[in-house]
């Protein structure tokens, strides 16, 4: 049995990219939750691929569902719909939109094709993940040593030179001290 194994690329950033295998024979909708899962985004939104070329021109549709709006030619239904079946080139690409109030794209490339499965996976698996990927409701931080190398290197531990904490006396003038004429400032 074949084992598809797919790039897939943020579209804002082609350095963040997961891959991901499915076997030939599972569908669209296996892909797409392979894909959210990888992501780290949840299963709340609708969703689309397309297929596309090497150009990333959007062609036929494969839908979640038949969405309440206008359509050339019928979308067909990731549910019902196998991989396989529409893998046209060796290099197959698919454009995949997720949420359609956001506008989440991501640019999926066939990259390999394998006879064997590896016993030890369960399909559709995430094999690799490169760089952080986007937050879908908001702001993703950097967590455990990535936090801790930022700190490092750029001392947010201690203050400044130059600068004092709220409260802390810093030594340039003694309250006792008064301005003089001569040195007051202000236009009369």
């Amino acid at each position: 049995m074949a084992v598809l194994k797919f790039r897939v690329y943020f579209e804002e950033d082609d350095s963040v990219y997961r891959d991901v295998v499915v076997k030939h024979n599972q569908h669209f909708l296996e892909l797409h939750q392979v894909i959210l899962k990888a992501y780290e985004f949840d299963n709340k939104h609708q969703a689309t691929f397309f297929r596309s070329n090497d150009h990333w021109q959007r062609g036929r549709e494969i839908s979640l569902e038949k969405y309440d709006r206008e359509y050339k030619v019928p979308p067909l239904l990731m549910s019902e719909t196998t991989i396989g079946s529409e893998i046209k080139d060796p290099n197959q690409k698919f454009v995949y939109l997720y949420d359609f109030i956001k506008n989440w794209y991501f640019l999926v490339e066939l990259i390999n094709v394998s006879k064997e499965e590896n016993s030890k996976l369960e399909y559709p698996a995430v094999l690799k993940s490169e760089s952080i990927g986007p937050s879908q409701y908001g702001t993703r931080g950097l967590i455990g040593d990535k936090l801790a190398e930022v700190e490092e290197k750029y001392d947010l531990n201690r203050s400044a030179e130059g600068f004092s904490e709220v409260g802390e006396e810093t030594g340039d003038l003694d309250p006792e001290e008064e301005i003089g004429p001569e040195e007051d400032m202000s236009l009369e």
